[in-house]
């Protein structure tokens, strides 16, 4: 199969199907909910996790009918989610836990040793071995969704890694063909051109998808070279998976459920302060702040690809990384509710 040729096409297409759902104004958010509607349009469709989901079956089905099958399946979960028929986040979670776990058993998803001696001494059970794989791909799935609150953030980031991935792949054993990554990363940076221009948006079935199948890359990646730490793994995918677990610690703190959604996301957070300082025009805040944030990154991850193998660099990478987070997110938090003392 031309893979270049069907992809190529298919960006032709899904850009008229897009914007046909744009002026009809169908698949948009119906749960309607503030943490996503920072722009405060409603007819921007919920459409980047179709033409996802697409370019990821087309491209991967070869290599494996059910890794394309379990990421289909999670896509649908966001697209009920996308749609209000999937409303309830309890039951989204349970679904979600009953895809992951057929996936991880299935494919065999591992994730053996993370030179951490206690960790390692569980994971030497096999039943705990997977119920580790199980729990790390929900906290990247959910926290994927978590940072899906401005344009281009979520694409922005996920980029980098696939970038990454495609980058290691030159020299490194991976198991996929760098056409096939390339082409991949081609439709991110495609989909952030819509997203970051207000075109589309990639909701919870966008995020669910790019998760699933990151996370399902850097696992095989770190299985297929023990030459990476990792925790150059653990890295790449702090953010989301930070942001999911302190948001987990913040809405205990709170006295509120940890599955239901608000405004006080690190992103959230740094859009509020840059519009409050009218530093730029609303739209443009949107955009400065996934910039801002993804050039963070970018720099982060440039910098440790220097010490792939060294634990004790990445560990530290990460150690900042956090320490960094929670300081800017608590100035951000008290500037917002200086001026707003509800929470």
């Amino acid at each position: 199969m031309n893979f270049f040729f069907v992809i190529f096409i298919s960006f032709i297409l899904f850009y008229f199907l897009n914007d046909y759902l744009k002026h009809k104004n169908l698949l948009v958010n119906y749960k309607g909910q503030k943490h996503q509607k920072f722009l405060g349009s409603k007819d921007i469709p919920l459409s980047g996790g179709i033409f996802l989901v697409f370019s990821i079956i087309v491209l991967f089905s070869s290599y494996s009918f059910f890794l394309s099958l379990f990421i289909f399946l999670i896509f649908c979960v966001g697209f009920a989610s996308d749609t209000n028929f999937l409303s309830s986040p309890k039951l989204r979670l349970l679904i979600q836990s009953s895809i992951i776990i057929c996936f991880v058993l299935i494919l065999d998803i591992k994730i053996n040793e993370t030179n951490f001696l206690l960790l390692d001494k569980l994971l030497e059970n096999i039943y705990f071995r997977y119920f580790f794989s199980v729990f790390c791909l929900l906290i990247l799935i959910n926290g994927s969704n978590f940072i899906d609150g401005l344009n281009g953030l979520l694409l922005g980031y996920f980029s980098l890694i696939i970038y990454i991935i495609l980058y290691l792949n030159s020299f490194l054993f991976f198991g996929f063909d760098k056409n096939i990554i390339f082409l991949l990363l081609l439709s991110l940076i495609y989909l952030f051109v819509l997203n970051i221009n207000n075109k589309l948006f990639m909701g919870d079935s966008g995020s669910y998808t790019l998760g699933l199948i990151c996370g399902f890359f850097l696992i095989k990646l770190y299985e297929l070279n023990d030459a990476i730490s990792p925790y150059f793994i653990v890295l790449l995918l702090w953010y989301p998976c930070f942001e999911n677990l302190f948001s987990i610690i913040r809405k205990f703190s709170f006295k509120k459920s940890p599955i239901n959604a608000d405004n006080n996301h690190l992103h959230q957070l740094l859009y509020y302060y840059l519009k409050k300082k009218k530093i730029i025009t609303k739209f443009n805040t949107n955009n400065a702040s996934s910039f801002l944030i993804i050039l963070y990154n970018l720099f982060v991850f440039t910098l440790s690809l220097n010490y792939l193998s060294n634990s004790q660099f990445q560990i530290i990478m990460v150690l900042v990384n956090i320490i960094i987070y929670l300081v800017i997110y608590f100035k951000l938090f008290t500037f917002k509710y200086k001026i707003n003392s509800s929470y």
